[in-house]
């Protein structure tokens, strides 16, 4: 029997730890081969050798830090010279930036946390757009957040570059709407990663899902037959939706 992703081609940036290395993994076990994009290049030989043992096939490894838009568009020109397209890009890579009064940012952390969160989000959609569209039904996930909609004290430059990326995607997914291509924004909610444990020193980080739950969740949703919402998917809906079949 065929795994659902067999012969297709998935690219996840921030792939090297937390939900974008959950997304790589699940997205390999379902039969994709998966180009894993991150700043570390020890976490994504990790993460290679854990797929290859999980799957008997290597990952394609691409050390970049996302907020390089010169390299995002080597990336892609890479990409169509060896593949030609791909089927899914999952856009996990992001950062928390400072957790303090807007008034007392740093202008350099700000410009930091809008060029990974924010401007890096237009690079990726200009740089792989003609590689979705080159796919006979591309599907792109960007994660976001609750704070987006939700401003929360302190948090201000990630839940404002995640506001904007919202915005983005929203946009460009309405752009594609007489294309295969489809777009989505996934809201993973509280999660057991170091993001969270940065913004959240004092929580018990085992009262949060494991980010690998949220595997099974990506691979539903970039499968072509089974069409991707335009809306934003929250994993705990998904989650509940699935115990309540299961029930």
């Amino acid at each position: 029997m065929s795994l659902p992703l067999t012969d297709k081609i998935a690219v996840v940036t921030g792939a090297s730890r937390g939900i974008g290395r959950a997304c790589a993994l699940a997205l390999a076990k379902a039969g994709a081969h998966v180009v894993i994009v991150a700043r570390t290049e020890g976490g994504l030989t990790e993460l290679d050798d854990e797929i290859r043992a999980a799957t008997g096939q290597s990952a394609t490894l691409v050390p970049l830090d996302i907020a390089d838009g010169d390299g995002l568009d080597g990336l892609g020109l890479a990409l169509h010279q060896r593949f030609g397209r791909i089927d899914v890009l999952v856009h996990a890579a992001a950062i928390l930036g400072p957790v303090t009064p807007v008034s007392h940012i740093e202008p350099k952390h700000w410009d930091r946390v809008v060029a990974v969160n924010l401007t890096a989000t237009y690079r990726v959609i200009r740089s792989f757009e003609p590689l979705l569209r080159a796919s006979t039904a591309g599907r792109a996930i960007f994660l976001t957040t609750g704070v987006a909609s939700q401003p929360r004290a302190f948090f201000g430059p990630y839940g404002i570059t995640k506001a904007g990326m919202e915005h983005m995607v929203r946009t460009w997914a309405d752009e594609l709407e007489q294309t295969s291509v489809r777009a989505a924004l996934l809201s993973p909610g509280p999660m057991r990663t170091a993001m969270r444990a940065e913004g959240f020193p004092g929580e018990d980080p085992m009262t949060l899902p494991d980010p690998a739950e949220i595997g099974p969740l990506v691979v539903e949703l970039v499968q072509a037959d089974l069409g991707l919402p335009t809306a934003t998917v929250a994993f705990a809906d998904w989650k509940a939706r699935g115990m309540l079949a299961s029930a």
